[in-house]
């Protein structure tokens, strides 16, 4: 049995998932200091005019603070911001009206911290993908994995070519929005418009099977 430890993002990547579909098992790293500027509050969407980023504003991020004690601020505007930005990007997606509610329902539930906020978006995505892999939490922060563990704590981030992860091979599906395809966005540009078909792109996206 193979295990994964990821760190936890809002709304993750193709490449995130690409990893995931590597594993046995999901080991979420809960005891790391939030990393301000990675995917653990941020998102890529796809817009009419290019790849959008939306960003969940955080309290204290730029102090020494665990991940999972991160909490949102929502003396912003970000949640409204970001339903009409998905709304906009993929209200004529083929699969919007049938995923959407489920994202709104989590986002109305307005979750004091980021984790829990992200682990709910992470459990319905994987539902909808229909991977069902058991998900467990660090109790300590883990410095050195064990040797059935492979660490991919911070190896998906916007400042990273996918390329050279050797995780993700990009496999192109009908977009809403432009002509060439845009790869890795968030997953909900790939559930909004293929479906019950977005788990075979995955498994075709899939680049690197880990043997362990």
């Amino acid at each position: 049995m193979s295990s994964v430890l990821l760190d936890l993002h809002y709304l993750p990547s193709l490449e995130y998932f690409c990893c995931i579909n590597q594993f046995d098992n999901i080991i979420i790293e809960q005891e790391e200091y939030f990393e301000k500027q990675s995917y653990r509050n941020r998102c890529h969407i796809l817009s009419a005019n290019k790849a959008e980023r939306l960003v969940v504003p955080v309290i204290g991020g730029r102090k020494k603070i665990k991940v999972k004690d991160i909490k949102i601020d929502y003396s912003q505007k970000w949640l409204l911001n970001h339903i009409r930005a998905i709304q906009s990007a993929y209200g004529k997606a083929p699969f919007y009206e049938y995923f959407i509610d489920h994202f709104e329902e989590i986002f109305q539930k307005r979750e004091k911290y980021l984790f829990d906020l992200n682990l709910n978006l992470l459990k319905i995505c994987l539902k909808f993908l229909q991977i069902n892999k058991p998900i467990t939490f660090t109790n300590s922060y883990i410095k050195y994995s064990e040797a059935n563990i492979v660490d991919y704590r911070s190896a998906v981030h916007p400042k990273k070519d996918y390329k050279t992860n050797f995780i993700y091979q990009p496999q192109e599906y009908p977009q809403v929005f432009g002509v060439s395809f845009v790869e890795n966005l968030s997953i909900i540009d790939l559930l909004f418009c293929e479906g019950p078909n977005s788990k075979n792109i995955i498994n075709q996206s899939t680049r690197l099977k880990m043997n362990i």
